[in-house]
C-alpha cells in the first residue's frame, strides 16, 4: 500500500476522536471550558455519562465525583456540590453551588 493510501486509513473519520464542548460553572466562577471526549457525573439516581453527540438532556446532580474525559486515556476529577447538568447541540453545562479539583 502506498503512504497516500496509508495516510487515507489515518485521517479517516471513523477514526477521528470525538469531543463535545463542557463547561462548569459555579455562581462564583466558571471552573472548567473545553472541547473533551465526555464527562461522568453523579445523578440523583446514580452515576450516568455524557458522550459526544448525547440527546437532550436535564438532569439534578447530587454532591459527589465528576470526571472529565479529557480524551479516551486521560481524566481530571472534581468533588462537586448539588447542582444540574444541561445537554443541548453537542454543549454540555454543569450548574453545580461549588467545585473543587481533586
Amino acid at each position: 500500500m502506498s503512504a497516500e493510501g496509508i495516510f487515507k486509513i489515518f485521517k479517516s473519520p471513523n477514526l477521528e476522536i470525538k469531543s463535545m464542548t463542557l463547561e462548569i460553572l459555579t455562581p462564583e466562577q466558571k471552573v472548567f471550558s473545553g472541547d473533551v471526549y465526555g464527562v461522568q457525573l453523579p445523578g440523583i439516581s446514580g452515576l450516568f455519562e455524557v458522550l459526544d453527540k448525547h440527546a437532550p438532556l436535564v438532569s439534578a446532580l447530587k454532591a459527589g465525583s465528576l470526571k472529565i474525559l479529557k480524551d479516551k486515556n486521560s481524566t481530571i476529577s472534581y468533588t462537586i456540590q448539588s447542582g444540574f447538568v444541561e445537554v443541548l447541540n453537542n454543549k454540555t453545562t454543569v450548574l453545580v453551588e461549588g467545585a473543587i479539583e481533586k
